[in-house]
């Protein structure tokens, strides 16, 4: 039978190919013409000024010939808006938590796609499927004021002070959940096992120290930040606008946690394509120094060589040495049950 190449019961190699996750030369070639047909892209948490994506998005939009929209909200509201609108879907692509990167999956709400550089992201921080990946870090860091006395280094340092400390709203950011497991982690718990986390907050908590609101650059400007925990990328950007003269940045030298945020495809995406190019785009070496310019930690940062003016936005290597990489698959299912324990153990004594 005499058939296109391409062509297999009507379907193109390179259409198979990508619906499998799976990218060759002229599967891209496919995608990125398809990807410039659909014209714009709209997304989900992603904003500007959150690990440089205005680096990002003006790169892809300019690439490829697209316009872009973005409307910032958390994890979970991302993940419910998908599922609210489903077939009529807004938005083609989302970033979230890694712990909400399975729950996604769980509820048919993504769809995989494999970047060409797949193989080189740490099996940890990759679906098997390809439906997330993470594309940079983010470990718990302590922003301090330099107006408190004796500030912290460990978390234990934070029991034996005066000052106020922000986390964040535990049950509902992936940043503040993370902030729980770090304490957890720094005191000898685990994913699964956040006890000694619950009891270290509901001592600050009884003691009035405890402030479950977000730090930011408004209330740091402010003077109602004395010491926040939030991830390292939020803490050094911050830090910058509102003046290194008056916050300092470190990890916890007792333990802390690696976390990040992946890239979620919309399984009911309008814009699939554009969606796809935006990972692809965001696990190369250029969408990784990119991240590095916004003071996230790029998940690629082994492979590639940063130019100063990006090395000198993240930490030192050194400073996550008692810091671990999440676990995944026990992490999801315990966070889902943090926010109820939350409640009982640490918001009571508010």
């Amino acid at each position: 039978m005499d058939m296109n190449k391409r062509e297999f019961f009507g379907v193109s190699f390179g259409a198979l190919l990508l619906s499998t996750g799976l990218v060759r030369a002229d599967a891209m070639a496919d995608m990125e013409a398809a990807a410039k047909a659909e014209g714009m892209i709209v997304s989900l948490g992603m904003p500007d000024d959150w690990a440089n994506w205005g680096g990002l998005w003006k790169a892809i939009t300019e690439k490829y010939g697209v316009t872009h929209t973005d409307t910032d909200m958390s994890s979970a509201e991302e993940l419910a808006k998908f599922e609210a609108e489903k077939a009529n879907a807004s938005a083609d692509i989302g970033e979230v938590g890694l712990e909400f990167g399975p729950i996604a999956i769980a509820r048919g709400l993504s769809q995989p796609y494999k970047t060409t550089n797949w193989d080189t992201i740490p099996a940890w921080a990759r679906d098997e499927e390809g439906h997330w990946a993470l594309g940079y870090t983010g470990t718990i860091a302590m922003l301090i004021s330099k107006s408190v006395a004796n500030p912290p280094k460990t978390f234990a340092d934070l029991l034996t002070g005066e000052y106020k400390v922000t986390v964040g709203e535990v049950g509902k950011a992936a940043q503040s959940n993370a902030v729980v497991l770090a304490a957890a982690i720094a005191m000898g718990g685990a994913e699964d096992n956040l006890a000694p986390a619950m009891e270290f907050f509901g001592k600050l908590a009884a003691a009035g120290r405890l402030l479950p609101v977000s730090a930011s650059v408004a209330t740091m400007e402010k003077g109602e930040v004395e010491v926040a925990l939030v991830w390292d990328f939020n803490a050094l950007s911050w830090r910058d606008v509102v003046g290194k003269d008056k916050f300092d940045v470190v990890i916890p030298a007792d333990g802390s946690v690696t976390s990040g945020y992946t890239t979620t495809i919309n399984a009911y995406a309008k814009r699939p394509n554009i969606a796809k190019l935006a990972r692809e785009f965001a696990l190369s070496d250029e969408g990784q120094i990119q991240f590095a310019m916004g003071y996230a930690r790029p998940i690629r940062i082994d492979q590639i060589t940063l130019p100063p003016e990006a090395a000198e936005k993240v930490l030192p290597a050194e400073m996550y040495a008692k810091a671990r990489p999440i676990n995944a698959a026990i992490w999801t299912d315990a966070a889902k049950e943090m926010a109820k324990t939350w409640q009982e153990q640490v918001a009571t004594k508010l």
